[in-house]
């Protein structure tokens, strides 16, 4: 498979998990990765510059010492595949609730001090983002199209609430992080699939994720 195909190949099968589905709000910080809106009222975003992001990325991260970058969600959907992407790569995760002071209190026993900061949410990460800004430590962001990005300094356009799409990100990211560090090559595969990096959820779960999806449209096509 020539570069090109392959690239062909990765963009349809990123596509499939509706990385690039959006909200049905927009902000003035998102407007360039917007391509349209759907008949349901939901933004979608421009899957070539979610590509071209990633890769960006990868290059920052590189550039740090890959323990002190620290990978931040209080987004339940995001901890299998930040798992699995610092399992890969040796990223420091950080799941769950971020805990005031991590980055700016050098007397906390917790107190860290990464070179670079990713969130899956600029809005449900908001003290991780808030703390390294103070901190002066850069910070990537898994964004979406209602996302306030102000205190974001690489921003990676993306549905950052499915469970697919957050899989697919951190797997695209942790790809290109090794095929940049000459650690994977071109057609070779890595440890973990995308299915992999996907966190499970429950069949009553399941249920609870369609009705609201089905919710959802109504409202939009009542409005």
């Amino acid at each position: 498979m020539s570069k090109q195909e392959e690239s062909e190949h990765v963009e349809k099968y990123v596509l499939s998990t509706g990385i690039r589905v959006g909200t049905q709000v927009k902000t003035k910080f998102m407007l360039p990765f917007i391509t349209k809106a759907t008949n349901e009222g939901l933004y979608i975003i421009d899957s070539k510059k979610t590509l071209s992001r990633i890769q960006t990325a990868a290059k920052f991260i590189n550039r740090a010492t890959i323990s002190k970058v620290l990978v931040c969600s209080g987004r339940e959907y995001a901890s299998t595949p930040i798992e699995k992407f610092c399992e890969l790569t040796g990223a420091t995760p950080m799941l769950g609730r971020f805990m005031p002071g991590t980055l700016t209190n050098p007397l906390l026993p917790y107190y860290l001090e990464p070179e670079l900061v990713m969130v899956s949410d600029p809005q449900v990460d908001e003290q991780a983002v808030i703390e390294a800004t103070n901190a002066g430590i850069a910070v990537i962001a898994i964004s979406n199209t209602d996302n306030v990005t102000s205190k974001v300094d690489l921003v990676i356009p993306a549905n950052n609430r499915g469970r697919k799409s957050l899989a697919a990100i951190y797997w695209l990211l942790a790809r290109e992080i090794l095929l940049q560090k000459g650690k994977l090559k071109g057609d070779e595969s890595m440890k973990y699939e995308i299915d992999d990096f996907e966190t499970k959820i429950t069949e009553e779960e399941l249920e609870e994720e369609a009705e609201r999806i089905s919710s959802l449209r109504t409202r939009s096509q009542r409005q």
